[in-house]
């Protein structure tokens, strides 16, 4: 890729909570440019400074307060080499659908196709070599597609407790067993969110379907790709080296951040050392990060050495919330090693890592060429 060459980029569900986060990160990008913003229809023909209710910290960028908002169809993005969906799931099945039949490269936040067999589940500082799964998503369509196809990233709450997980694994091989209890910041339900009167001096003990999440979308991420008896590549879910995953979920008042408590078991006996577990987790580099994507951080997995850390108030910001933070490493009585792992929700676990994805697509020449 040419360092001078920009990309013009497009983002569905622009007014939205997510929609704005991909707003803010993607105004000062070195090569994505801002082109359209799409909305529904109630927002579609008004300047973006009237459609949004925005709730950033920042202002919004000038390159977009006076652009008029699109309709979420594909013929107002054809001229984006990237189009971000930031969609509610209730309506990005088609839309995405959509934009992936009319040739457009659609990376998206939202559920609705992390369980197509087809189509990879990216958490770029993990898995990124699950792209090569897109030029068959592409030869599946009739006629096969030439440049469409649909990428999604993890649930938020996936995403924090997979970074280090697969660390450990890079490092020592093959994980048994993991138990995970998360603490989950209000912001992961969106706007406006958890009722005042349920979240204030309380925690609730359930997120519907999030447990299943987590236990689902941790072995499709870290398992490999392997090719079925009638030749197509299939995601193999960990199967070669079967990983049992439970998690238990809960809302907590915390604005943003996702705290996470993680137990595991090697497959290896005996296990590494909660020295050893400290140094590979230091060590752990993502390619998105090698390759020189520009929203990767540098320290992927950050590893505090104080008893009380990480901290949602302390820690969520760091590296723009690009990486991920981990602390109180020791032995676990029941399993091998337990730690404390932090990850901003609407950054790393969100927006962030749609982007980073896009970034990596765009300098191995899978959009862009």
């Amino acid at each position: 890729m040419s360092a001078a060459k920009q990309y013009k980029v497009g983002v569905l569900g622009a007014t939205g909570t997510v929609g704005q986060r991909f707003i803010a990160l993607l105004a000062e990008h070195p090569f994505f440019v801002i082109h359209v913003l799409g909305a529904s229809q109630r927002s579609a023909g008004k300047p973006y400074r009237e459609a949004a209710n925005w709730k950033q910290t920042q202002p919004i960028p000038n390159a977009v307060r006076e652009l008029i908002v699109q309709p979420c169809t594909p013929e107002h993005f054809k001229e984006c080499t990237v189009v971000f969906s930031g969609l509610d799931a209730d309506v990005a099945g088609d839309i995405e659908q959509s934009f992936r039949l009319a040739e457009l490269a659609v990376f998206s936040n939202a559920k609705n196709y992390r369980r197509d067999p087809h189509v990879p589940l990216i958490v770029p500082l993990v898995n990124t070599s699950h792209l090569s799964i897109i030029p068959q998503q592409r030869s599946l369509h009739s006629p096969p597609l030439q440049k469409g196809f649909i990428v999604t990233n993890a649930n938020c709450s996936t995403t924090a407790v997979v970074v280090p997980l697969a660390a450990l694994e890079r490092a020592f091989g093959p994980l048994e067993s993991c138990i995970i209890t998360t603490m989950q910041a209000i912001s992961g339900a969106g706007y406006p969110g958890v009722p005042s009167l349920d979240i204030m001096d309380n925690i609730v003990p359930y997120i519907s379907g999030e447990e299943e999440k987590i236990e689902w979308e941790t072995l499709k991420i870290l398992g490999g790709i392997t090719q079925s008896d009638e030749g197509l590549k299939t995601f193999d879910m960990h199967s070669r080296h079967p990983l049992r995953v439970s998690a238990s979920c809960n809302r907590v008042p915390v604005i943003e951040g996702h705290t996470e408590c993680v137990s595991v078991r090697f497959t290896r006996r005996p296990p590494p050392s909660p020295q050893q577990v400290r140094e590979a987790l230091q060590a752990y580099t993502s390619e998105a990060y090698t390759i020189g994507c520009p929203s990767a951080p540098r320290h992927t997995v950050f590893v505090h050495e104080e008893a009380d850390r990480p901290q949602p108030r302390l820690d969520r910001d760091y590296q723009s919330g690009a990486g991920v933070s981990v602390g109180r490493v020791r032995q676990c009585r029941v399993l091998d090693i337990k730690f404390v792992v932090l990850a901003n929700n609407v950054a790393i676990g969100a927006a962030t890592s749609s982007i980073i994805n896009a970034e990596y697509a765009v300098l191995k020449g899978v959009v862009g060429a």
